[in-house]
């Protein structure tokens, strides 16, 4: 694919984002910034929610993984189930009854002002850097396919992807970000689809031929029964419930679209329509990847060794042609950037709304507020992407989950200590526990991994029950909290 070509479908690309921002941040006000004035139709939600929940990670991480852990990830999605039927009854009806623009007011209502600022500072700090490895895979995708060839610099790629996320969110933000995620959710499901399709013809094979290659091959592995390996199946399952909890339901940047649903009944509406599709896009993805590396060995073709970067050459290097070049680039440019501009505009909301009050202040004053937050969000993304250019040495959902297994534990047990007890506890002491359970976890992590492969996704699940007990530990025994679950 030609730089001049890659160049203009990055253009009418973006061209078609400003246009849908400038239509629908109309008339949008600070508080239309975060709620979208709850107007929102419950289906364009639930399909947006796929491209944002999906992401760069899983357009190239995953095919990538299928050589090392074939399709075991799966029982992580399965997993899912459990956990967005937790979320449809259990935490989407507390958010709507509590009238919630932020999830993490329900903490300052249950346990008080230190569990608010806590809870809400471990979101920023966990989407700030999973957003951040997730623009970073579309980032490495553009410098490659256009900017790398004219002798642009990584540094000058960065600030020019951040720039266009944004120059399209500033105005609308989750009022726009409903339907440019819904755009840009159709190319990558597009994107998936005509690639498969292509690597079959390249490979002379059928959808049927196709279905029975990969079930006969190795990769289709997906059940791990050893309960010594990282993949065994309770871990992945177990991690799956709680991955899709913390990650979904505990999440500004998820949770803050459901919550633009007119109402509880149709938001919960689409959280169950929203799993059902993740099942079958999961799929295949993972099946993707296994065809790339059945191509791959029969063309003799080396498999890199970070596997991140199997998909992005086989795409781009021309193997399925141009049409596959195209819509790879159109693909990983929508599912990154359908993740990072949501997440800018949660991370926003997030700061505003928990540590500005914002809504305090006139019209006037919360839109310059939101103006250099949402700046300063920019800037922020700039520095954590160039550092995790120099320092990534990993396959990137397993660094992503990895970190999340550290950075979301102190939220679960926030949440599962306020909804399934009744005390109070001692709030100065949250931020202390907050830290300290990721960091028991870890050495856990350490001494577990000689003993049974570590707990793998399952170290969330280790980490929130840490910080459980630790809240248990420290609550009042004198005084019963205000219930408000």
């Amino acid at each position: 694919m030609s730089v001049q070509l890659a160049g203009g479908i990055l253009a009418l690309y973006f061209g078609l984002l400003l246009a849908i921002s400038y239509f629908t941040s109309r008339g949008a006000d600070t508080h239309a910034f975060f709620t979208a004035n709850r107007e929102s139709p419950w289906w364009l939600v639930a399909f947006g929610m796929i491209g944002t929940s999906i992401s760069g990670l899983t357009f190239i991480s995953v095919p990538g993984a299928v050589g090392k852990t074939y399709f075991t990830y799966y029982q992580v999605i399965l997993g899912h189930s459990l956990g967005y039927l937790t979320i449809a009854l259990v935490l989407m009806p507390l958010y709507y009854r509590l009238n919630l623009i932020s999830i993490y007011g329900y903490l300052e209502k249950r346990f008080g002002f230190w569990a608010y600022k806590t809870g809400s500072a471990f979101f920023l700090l966990s989407r700030t850097i999973g957003s951040a490895a997730r623009l970073y895979l579309a980032v490495n995708v553009l410098q490659i396919a256009i900017f790398a060839p004219i002798g642009v610099p990584f540094i000058v790629t960065v600030f020019v992807s951040i720039f266009l996320i944004w120059l399209y969110t500033h105005r609308g933000g989750v009022k726009t970000i409903i339907w440019t995620d819904t755009l840009q959710t159709l190319f990558l499901l597009i994107a998936l689809f005509i690639t498969i399709v292509l690597v079959g013809q390249k490979m002379d094979m059928s959808i049927p031929d196709m279905i029975q290659q990969v079930s006969a091959s190795k990769y289709s592995h997906l059940f791990e029964w050893d309960w010594k390996n990282p993949h065994f199946f309770g871990k992945d399952f177990l991690a799956g419930v709680f991955i899709a909890i913390v990650m979904t339901g505990l999440d500004q940047d998820l949770m803050q679209k459901n919550l633009t649903c007119k109402s509880i009944g149709e938001a919960q509406k689409n959280m169950f329509w929203f799993y059902w599709v993740l099942l079958f896009i999961n799929i295949l993805f993972l099946s993707l990847g296994a065809l790339l590396y059945i191509y791959s060995a029969s063309k003799g073709i080396e498999v890199p060794a970070k596997t991140d970067e199997l998909y992005p050459m086989l795409a781009l290097g021309g193997e399925f042609g141009t049409l596959a070049a195209v819509t790879f680039l159109l693909g990983i440019i929508a599912a990154s950037y359908a993740s990072s501009d949501s997440a800018l505009t949660a991370l926003t909301t997030s700061f505003c709304i928990d540590f500005l009050s914002i809504e305090k202040f006139k019209e006037d004053k919360q839109k310059k507020m939101k103006h250099f937050v949402h700046i300063g969000f920019s800037a922020l993304f700039f520095v954590v992407i160039g550092l995790f250019h120099i320092f990534n040495t990993s396959e990137l959902i397993a660094a992503v989950f990895n970190l999340a297994g550290y950075t979301y534990g102190p939220l679960l047990g926030l949440f599962s200590f306020g909804l399934f007890t009744k005390y109070a506890i001692r709030d100065k002491w949250v931020p202390i526990i907050c830290v300290l359970s990721p960091m028991i976890t870890f050495v856990l992590e350490t001494q577990a991994q000689s003993l049974f492969g570590g707990f793998g996704f399952a170290k969330l699940i280790l980490n929130g029950a840490i910080c459980f007990v630790m809240l248990w530990l420290i609550r009042d025994k004198n005084l019963e909290s205000v219930h408000v679950a």
